[in-house]
């Protein structure tokens, strides 16, 4: 590896880590605000942690998966419902994201895999 790509890689991972501690913070601050102002320390770090986390493993399309969740389920339930209850429709919808931010990375994982092993099993053919 070259000097520009290790500088890349490590700067893509710190915006990784900043991403996924932007966006699980705000879910433990908005979690605690729900719960009760006193727990929401302790839940905003709980989310900071989780976020930094998921950021350092790479979980870049898990966290946008929950970003789009939420402002799909926000505005959903903003048209349904109605304004107060924006943020049960954001809850439910980045519970959402989340979940199927996650079955369809291993679905593109499992693509990328298959299409891998198929490459190698495949005799490459040498024109002359």
């Amino acid at each position: 590896m070259t000097v520009e790509q290790v500088r890349s890689t490590s700067l893509w991972k710190g915006l990784d880590i900043v991403l996924g501690m932007a966006v699980m913070g705000t879910v433990g601050t908005l979690i605690g605000i729900v719960m009760d102002n006193g727990l929401l320390p302790v839940t905003a770090g709980v989310g900071l942690v989780l976020g930094g986390g998921i950021g350092f493993l790479g979980g870049r399309r898990f966290l946008i998966s929950i970003m789009i969740g939420t402002v799909l389920g926000g505005a959903l339930a903003w048209l349904l419902a109605g304004l107060d209850r924006i943020w049960v429709g954001a809850g439910a919808g980045a519970a959402m994201g989340g979940f199927l931010g996650v079955h369809i990375s291993m679905l593109l994982d499992a693509r990328a895999a298959r299409k891998a092993e198929n490459e190698q099993a495949a005799p490459s053919v040498v024109q002359p």
